[in-house]
């Protein structure tokens, strides 16, 4: 698959498909004018990130509670964000990596809820035989993945665009709060955050939040 079927795939402009996988502009035109020939390892790793992305765009419905389903651990059950998780994760028996507000807890930006229920996750689709797993994609590239205390998890810039695609059904308090101690651990800077196109008028105003959180 050349450059520009990947980029058609993912229905984006050069400009968009630049920023998404931060590469100059001028390169994927070049790249796709066959001004230059890219690297075959670059032309897999683009592929393999497309088709994550690809696979990751599920429609997100919050589950609603079935008494046929089982249950996972519960947050008031534990005094700490992190012994919760990883008694979810021993729970479902098979890798998974934690998103949104369970990746903030794993990072150290959010203590979470007593009452929390959604636990948000890439995995398989099989986790759903779980009360309040909500699944975002079955696959994640690696590059977008951290780990600490056994515990796989998105990294700040993939869980920021995770929020901002489904902040329609997301309470955004957790991720508001980590970017507020972000912006002021960062020499009040949002340095080194990058909003995938056509989220950027929504950073801009979660970050005005973010800004005020704990001063408001």
């Amino acid at each position: 698959m050349n450059i520009r079927e990947m980029r058609n795939q993912l229905g984006e402009t050069q400009s968009e498909f630049a920023a998404r996988y931060q590469i100059p502009f001028r390169t994927i035109q070049n790249w796709e004018a066959g001004v230059r020939t890219p690297p075959a390892y670059i032309t897999n790793l683009l592929e393999a990130r497309v088709q994550a992305d690809l696979v990751n765009r599920k429609t997100v419905i919050l589950p609603e509670y079935d008494p046929k389903k089982q249950n996972l651990p519960k947050r008031s059950d534990y005094i700490g964000s992190l012994s919760w998780l990883r008694a979810v994760a021993d729970c479902m028996g098979q890798p998974v990596v934690f998103a949104l507000d369970e990746a903030l807890m794993c990072q150290g930006s959010f203590g979470g809820r007593s009452d929390e229920y959604l636990v948000w996750v890439y995995g398989d689709n099989s986790l759903t035989r779980f009360n309040g797993v909500v699944i975002l994609g079955n696959r994640i590239s690696t590059y977008h993945v951290q780990e600490r205390n056994g515990l796989c998890y998105t990294d700040l810039n993939r869980t920021l665009n995770d929020a901002l695609a489904n902040q329609s059904i997301l309470d955004m308090q957790g991720i508001t709060e980590a970017l507020s101690r972000y912006y002021y651990r960062n020499s009040s800077s949002f340095a080194g955050l990058f909003p995938v196109p056509g989220y950027e008028d929504a950073f801009a105003k979660l970050a005005d939040e973010a800004v005020h959180y704990y001063t408001d």
